[in-house]
């Protein structure tokens, strides 16, 4: 996906079932790479996407990931169902479920702002992945669903994701009848962030990353570690964690020099710390 700049330099690793690239501006883009199967989730993509994330976890650099695809149509078909039903030993089924929760809690800690950018459809196991991210921008026409139940599956490991985004009887809906919804629904569901036409869908994405990857970034993965963290406490244990936060927020220099940036009508020189 193209960032809109013409001194884009993006640094590339290289990868099997997906790209990887950093732009100068801080922005990585890791773009799922395998549209002849409609990016079905194998185990050598989760492998792979999850080695991504930590790689953009471990560089300085990166002050945001955007999460999209290069099929045209699709973002992702879901899980590889011919691994539902390949002749191994129950217990490799099980650990390769692993990657799933693995994903999910290393997006969610990453200590960095993640926009999914769904340039198609996003069905079954990938919208527990695009859930997990902090932002999803949607192209018009991109649909989204968990069809495992009509192949006598069930979507058990999103669902977690599912019910922390959406109403419960919504999801209930999505999980038990196995619909795809279109991507204004998913927005008024609470899906979707933004729904962008498809001549203005890259422009929309790259304004968003740019914008989460100009703050700072101690304040920013303070912040993500508390958005993280206290989502699924008692209100009181959180409001006495979240103080605490704030307490080394108003540590760090960069929260000094952007109300000094604010103050003296500039922008703000983030040192990272």
């Amino acid at each position: 996906m193209g960032r809109g700049t013409s001194h884009f330099q993006p640094k590339r690793l290289a990868y099997d079932t997906i790209r990887y690239e950093v732009a100068d501006d801080g922005v990585a883009t890791v773009t799922l790479d395998q549209p002849e199967t409609r990016n079905a989730l194998s185990s050598e993509l989760l492998g792979e996407l999850t080695a991504a994330f930590e790689a953009a976890r471990d560089d300085e650099a990166v002050r945001c990931v955007v999460l999209t695809s290069s099929h045209e149509r699709v973002f992702s078909s879901g899980a590889n169902l011919a691994g539902f039903g390949a002749d191994v030993p129950l217990v490799h089924k099980h650990f390769g479920m692993s990657q799933f929760v693995r994903l999910f809690r290393l997006i969610g800690e990453l200590g960095k702002p993640t926009l999914c950018a769904a340039n198609g459809h996003v069905l079954a196991g990938s919208l527990g992945i695009a859930l997990a991210c902090d932002l999803i921008v949607a192209k018009e026409g991109a649909e989204f669903g968990t069809p495992e139940i009509n192949v006598g599956a069930f979507p058990f490991m999103i669902m977690a994701l599912i019910y922390r985004n959406v109403p419960r009887k919504r999801t209930n809906e999505l999980l038990l009848l196995g619909e795809r919804i279109g991507a204004q629904e998913a927005k008024e569901i609470g899906i979707v962030n933004k729904v962008v036409p498809a001549d203005e869908f890259d422009e929309a994405v790259a304004d968003w990353a740019g914008k989460l990857a100009s703050k700072s970034p101690v304040i920013m993965r303070l912040g993500k570690e508390a958005m993280f963290r206290q989502q699924d406490m008692d209100f009181l244990d959180a409001l006495d964690y979240l103080r605490s936060q704030l307490s080394v927020a108003l540590s760090t220099e960069d929260i000094v020099e952007g109300v000094t940036a604010f103050f003296e009508k500039r922008e703000p020189q983030w040192k990272g710390r």
